[in-house]
């Protein structure tokens, strides 16, 4: 039986070091096509190879609860700018978008629409402040700058992410400037764009979760002039 999605969106997420087990993970390995086969081959370590093997059997077993498509049954197809998106019949309007960082991997799922999903570890070593200077719009960083320097990093990840999934929503990455957007963190969380973005922020939904206490998550969603999306986020034990 299958799960009902309508228009919510549903966020699946798993702790990746809970998957450990052999019989669990020789499992997941004959879910992967030959693309993501090669891929999860070429990692030189351990970890970077367990991540990418529970973050794509998440992706596919996921998936596999709004359809009645075995998770080794779903094919993909890349994008001009490489975002996947599910190829054939078995597709259904489903749409998602994965994130993945050590510890945590999390899938985003709805019917039709753009997303987009990043979760960062927040202790990741990164030098917030040269960092800000040349991807965050400069109202971003004077609102970081603002704040007292123990909770600049919290701030930082917060724009990091909500940048992330937009451009990973929008399908074109590193091509759209992260400069020429800015959100305002509030309730609701809103963008505005420079001219050339040719978008418009009133089509877009955006928010921020804290899945865990080491890690920063952001959604972003193109829902159009409806209503806004409604979201449910749970955690994967085990398939």
């Amino acid at each position: 039986m299958t799960e009902s999605l309508g228009d919510d969106l549903h966020i699946w997420l798993c702790n990746v070091d809970k998957f450990r087990d052999s019989s669990v993970l020789d499992r997941c390995v004959p879910w992967l096509d030959d693309v993501e086969t090669q891929r999860w081959k070429r990692f030189r370590f351990e970890r970077d190879r367990h991540l990418f093997l529970v973050a794509h059997a998440l992706v596919r077993h996921s998936l596999s609860r709004y359809a009645n498509v075995p998770p080794g049954a779903w094919r993909f197809a890349v994008g001009k700018y490489g975002r996947p998106e599910i190829s054939g019949a078995d597709a259904k309007g489903l749409r998602f978008n994965l994130s993945h960082a050590r510890g945590l991997a999390a899938v985003l799922i709805n019917r039709g629409i753009d997303c987009g999903i990043d979760v960062e570890p927040r202790h990741r070593d990164v030098d917030t402040l040269a960092v800000s200077k040349r991807v965050f719009a400069d109202a971003e960083r004077a609102d970081m700058l603002t704040l007292p320097t123990s909770e600049q990093r919290a701030r930082f990840f917060e724009y990091w992410t909500l940048k992330e999934s937009y451009i990973k929503a929008r399908g074109m990455g590193l091509a759209l400037p992260l400069a020429h957007f800015a959100f305002t963190i509030g309730n609701p969380i809103t963008v505005g764009f420079d001219a050339s973005m040719e978008d418009d922020p009133s089509l877009w939904q955006f928010e921020l979760h804290s899945p865990t206490s080491d890690h920063q998550l952001a959604w972003a969603a193109r829902r159009g002039h409806g209503p806004e999306r409604r979201v449910r986020m749970r955690w994967v034990d085990s398939w």
